[in-house]
């Protein structure tokens, strides 16, 4: 299990990549909030570090379908 605080580190790089890549969208996007619970998600089910479980992060929001979020 991974604590807080490596979901968080993960969810901020994934996220900070994610807009660095995709500049329309916006910071209060719904992507993020459905990101951190895909880490939360992620991190309960096994051990990882931030780097790892951002990379996964990455990989969710680009098999997000933009217009359903």
């Amino acid at each position: 299990m991974v604590d807080e605080v490596t979901v968080r580190r993960a969810a901020d790089t994934a996220w900070s990549v994610f807009r660095a890549t995709h500049p329309d969208v916006d910071a209060s996007d719904n992507r993020r909030c459905l990101l951190e619970r895909h880490l939360q998600r992620r991190g309960e089910e096994r051990e990882g570090d931030s780097e790892e479980l951002a990379s996964l992060g990455l990989a969710y929001l680009h098999r997000l379908p933009a217009d359903e979020c």
